[in-house]
């Protein structure tokens, strides 16, 4: 991919996306029963801004989606692109575009003919389809290759026509339902690059939808997690991995060790004191929910965590399996918690404690969260 290719600059063109208060509700053939697949969501997304939709399968994201494009209405609440209100719509009203997860090419047509087809239904005239569809390849690096069939094209080839079929109609808003699921995964981290370097450079308004953390911590501005069709949290990348509101969200955006314990006390100012297996700890970030004397959890990521002799830490268990990654080494240790992941980062000359060896575990409070326990113990949100 050639990266000092101009991009056309579509900032004027791009639109805030406002969601009000909205419910959908679809009716189960069987029974006849009501089911609410999202409910009552309110956000908005800022002109030029790319926002993820992050989620298991089931919790509203892709309905969402789909009534942000007009293919499905709301049951109750507003959908506004820029100032206008389209909740009702129709799909060629709203000046938005999808890519797909199936790519979603004309097999019959070549490639340049899938890229210009937006612009062929628009009325464009032909040479200024030829320019633009000649102008919008070279951006994804396919300038030589207009005249063949996207049968012959590799997976990323492909995605990469869809990606450039979508913005060439220079829409308000970019759609991007899970576009890279059906790419290898040296492929996605590719394309993942590419999809944040073409939408920033064009400045345009982009709703991502996936299951997949990675793809939403690399490209995102910020994050929407959703849970049964509900939203749980809003926020960058480094805030929603940083300082989840709950142990749904910390383990759905990251490898998470959960360590039992108990508040002890808590300074409104900055502080959060609390007894883990007899030791005191500090931490800065806790959730409001807590009180003195609850049951809790420190959420531990695995760069928070450290290895020792037996008895010198919290928990003490085996290293069951080391992973060496070039930049770091993954230990997992088998203890009465479970088995628990330590990142030893910049590994070379550090102690690496062999498989089958008894180990201790630490953590670093400043990289800690203390959380609800509700894995055991559930609380009304």
């Amino acid at each position: 991919m050639k990266g000092d290719k101009k991009l056309p600059n579509n900032n004027a063109k791009s639109k805030s996306v406002t969601f009000e208060d909205v419910t959908k509700i679809f009716k189960e053939p069987q029974t006849g029963n009501n089911i609410t697949a999202v409910n009552g969501v309110s956000f908005k997304l800022e002109p030029g801004e790319l926002v993820t939709l992050l989620g298991p399968s089931g919790c509203g994201k892709s309905t969402i989606l789909r009534m942000l494009s007009g293919f499905e209405h709301p049951t109750s609440g507003r959908i506004k692109i820029g100032d206008t209100d389209v909740t009702n719509t129709a799909p060629n009203k709203r000046d938005t575009s999808m890519v797909f997860q199936s790519y979603g090419l004309f097999p019959h047509m070549n490639v340049a003919d899938n890229v210009g087809y937006g612009l062929k239904l628009r009325k464009n005239s032909g040479p200024e389809i030829t320019r633009k569809v000649k102008s919008f390849l070279a951006m994804v690096g396919l300038d030589q290759m207009g005249k063949r069939s996207p049968s012959s094209l590799s997976g990323g080839q492909q995605q990469r026509v869809a990606l450039a079929r979508s913005l060439i109609v220079e829409p308000s808003v970019l759609l991007l339902d899970e576009p890279l699921s059906n790419l290898d995964a040296l492929l996605r981290e590719q394309m993942r690059v590419e999809i944040r370097r073409l939408q920033k450079s064009l400045g345009i308004t982009a709703m991502y939808v996936t299951h997949d953390r990675v793809e939403a911590m690399s490209l995102s501005d910020r994050i929407i997690v959703m849970k049964a069709g509900s939203i749980v949290q809003i926020g960058t990348p480094s805030e929603i991995y940083r300082n989840p509101v709950d142990t749904f969200t910390a383990g759905f955006i990251g490898k998470v060790a959960f360590i039992p314990c108990e508040v002890k006390e808590i300074d409104s100012e900055s502080d959060c004191h609390v007894s883990v297996k007899g030791k005191t700890f500090c931490t800065s970030r806790w959730s409001n929910k807590l009180k003195a004397g609850d049951k809790a959890l420190v959420m531990a990521r695995p760069e928070s965590l450290s290895l020792g002799e037996p008895g010198e830490g919290i928990e003490d268990g085996v290293v069951s399996t080391n992973i060496y990654l070039g930049n770091s080494v993954e230990s997992w240790v088998k203890t009465d918690l479970g088995n628990v992941l330590v990142q030893i980062d910049n590994p070379d000359g550090k102690r690496i404690h062999d498989e089958g060896e008894r180990v201790s575990l630490s953590f670093d409070p400043a990289l800690t969260k203390v959380l609800v326990d509700d894995l055991f113990h559930p609380v009304a949100n």
